[in-house]
Order: structure tokens, then sequence, then C-alpha cells
């Protein structure tokens, strides 16, 4: 049984590092699957692109990530810190490494294993914002992606090597935030006082506490909730049949759990929804405010394909008018056009309605004609 947690949260970190790193290169209709591109202004989802035009569905992004936040915190604690943070994992991983080096410091080798690992890092950011074979490509001939690189690397191996768990106890937000979270049921890390008088006080609980802490003293905000105390107690209390003076407690399903939940939940889908029922093509038209010949007008068209396929499309105009200008658009996957047409009019009509069809597609715009 001996460091059972501390196999559970390395298991719970790899996995998450692994699903961290390899996200961007899960490719869904020739895009990365999750993916903001600078120049295009657009973030991939996916299968899906949302534009930066669409603040309203990053707005409603922004609040599930709160809501799911909010409601971790409130039920877990401090779960995040202690056992998904990539901070902690590349900690963990970085000391557990040093460890094999006998003879050696262990504060110099975990800084020397630490290198490469802030280079990943890096470069992982890196490839949320460029594909990562093309980011590999660039780093040695874009001059922008080889400082991005370098400036995050050294930035991330400052922080990691010469800041390290003191970051989690004074400059990280989520741990500020979590005092205003936490409740009486909220699960922590706590000691038995009941049981004080029956503890042998090795303060192997404190040698172990990558925060140093006492857990003994009672819970205190700087705990991370990571359970080495609980591995190192149940190594000296098994050999005598106890249970170890530390552990969890807390109630993870009580009523606001359930209603934090559904919150969560009927956000995250509601997201979904409004993401995924979008239409294939966005087309909007309107017309330029400036002073033309009698009888024409000039009108500016933007044209938006939210799919990974090419779609090609005619736009025409009904009734008494006469258009003038590109009519035959090609739109590439997950691509934005804009454009300008002219209209002459040969009757008395106000109002101009334009038609983009194609692929099975049929969108109808009104504007006015002046």
């Amino acid at each position: 049984m001996e460091h059972l947690w501390r196999r559970f949260r390395r298991a719970a970190g790899l996995l998450q590092a692994l699903l961290i790193t390899g996200l961007p290169f899960f490719v869904i209709n020739g895009q990365s699957a999750l993916r903001f591109d600078i120049p295009g202004l657009k973030l991939y989802f996916f299968g899906s692109v949302i534009w930066i035009k669409e603040l309203y569905l990053i707005l409603f992004a922004v609040l599930f990530f709160l809501l799911l936040i909010t409601s971790i915190t409130a039920v877990f604690g401090r779960v995040w810190c202690g056992w998904l943070c990539p901070q902690t994992v590349l900690l963990d991983l970085s000391e557990g490494i040093a460890k094999r080096f006998d003879g050696l410091s262990g504060k110099s080798v975990e800084r020397i294993v630490l290198i490469p690992f802030s280079a990943l890092v890096s470069l992982t950011i890196l490839w949320y914002f460029v594909p990562p074979l093309q980011t590999l490509q660039m780093l040695f001939t874009s001059g922008t992606v080889t400082g991005f690189f370098l400036v995050q690397w050294a930035v991330i191996y400052a922080e990691l090597a010469f800041m390290g768990r003191k970051f989690c106890t004074t400059v990280c937000p989520y741990a500020m935030m979590q005092n205003a979270l936490f409740d009486e049921d909220t699960l922590v890390i706590e000691y038995d006082k009941s049981r004080d008088a029956e503890c042998m006080k090795c303060h192997d609980c404190v040698k172990v506490c990558p925060v140093n802490i006492d857990i003994k003293e009672g819970l205190q905000t700087d705990c991370i909730a990571c359970a080495e105390c609980i591995d190192a107690c149940t190594a000296v209390t098994e050999q005598g049949s106890m249970k170890p003076f530390p552990g969890y407690k807390g109630k993870p399903l009580r009523p606001k759990s359930f209603w934090l939940g559904g919150a969560t939940l009927a956000a995250g889908v509601i997201l979904a929804v409004m993401v995924y029922l979008r239409p294939d093509v966005t087309f909007l038209i309107t017309r330029d405010p400036e002073q033309l010949p009698q009888g024409i007008n000039r009108y500016s068209w933007s044209l938006y394909n939210n799919t990974g396929k090419l779609q090609s499309f005619e736009l025409s105009v009904d009734g008494d008018f006469i258009i003038i200008g590109e009519t035959a658009l090609l739109l590439e996957p997950y691509s934005f056009k804009k454009g300008k047409v002219l209209v002459w009019s040969q009757g008395g009509e106000d109002v101009v309605v334009f038609t983009l069809e194609g692929d099975g597609l049929k969108i109808e715009k009104r504007a006015g004609f002046l």
C-alpha cells in the first residue's frame, strides 16, 4: 500500500500531460482539433471553426470554464493543484528522476531535467497556435516563432526551477480563489485530531510535504491535496495495523455538488449545441454609403465557411436589378472571403434581394436600394 496515492496521482498527471501534448496532433477535417489561428482570427474547435466576430460563443465558452472551475473547486478542493496542474506534474516527475542519481545533488539534477521539460511545454503552447509540423519547420526559419519559443522556454524554466512550489502558495490566482469557494463539505486532507495521542510524531508527513506545511496543525490554505502526507503516514502506521492519521475528508455527493454540476453540464451542452447548430455558411451583405451615378449602388459582402469542405456558390439578384462584379464564389475549407459588387436598378424598387446558391444551400439576404 506504500505510495498508493502517489501512483494514482502520477497516472492522472501523465494522462493529462499526454492529452494536452497530443491534442494538437489530433486532426479533424484537415485541421488541429483545437487551435487558434492568429492571422485568420479564428479558433478551430473539434471539426468546426469559431470566428472572432462570434464573440458571444467565446464569452459563453469562458462562462462554461468558469463554472467548471468553480464546481470542481467547491466539491473537490485543490484536486487540480495536487493532481493535474502541469507545474505539479513536471516538478513531481523531475524530482522522481533526480532521486535516481545517487551521489549527486538532487536539486541540481532536477534543474537539469527541467531544461528539456520546459522546452517541451514551450513547444506545446506554440502548437495551439501553429500546427506542430509547421512549428518545427518555422522554429529554424521564422524569427517570430523562434523568439516566442525561446522567451517562453526561459520564463517557464525559471519559474519551475527557481520558484517551484512557492508559486502555488504565493502567486497562483487559483490558490487564492479557493478561499472563497471552499465550504465545510469540500474535499480536503485533514489530520484526525481525535487520535492525536496515538500519533508517533515521526514527522514523516512534514518531511514529504511539497509545500512545507505540517498537516497536524490543521487545514491550511497552502495544502495542495497531493496526499503525500497520507502515503508517508501509511508507510509507518501499517506496520502496527493502524489507519493513517491524515486522510481525505468531505462530502462530494451533496445538493451543492448536484446543482453546480448540473449548471456546468447545461452550459457545456448549450455551448456544444450553439457551435454545431450554426449554419455551414454565413453570408453577410451591406450597402456602401457612397455617392454613385443614379440607379447604381455598391454592396460589400462577407462569406464564412464554417465547414471542412470546399464550397462553391453563385451570387444573384432578383427582380428588376442587374448585378455587376464577381458572382461565382469559391470558398476554401474554414475560410473567409469578402468582396464588392455593383447593382444597377432597371425599375423603381427600393429593396434588392440577394441570393447565394450552391452545394445544396440557398441563402437570401435583403438590402436597401437608393
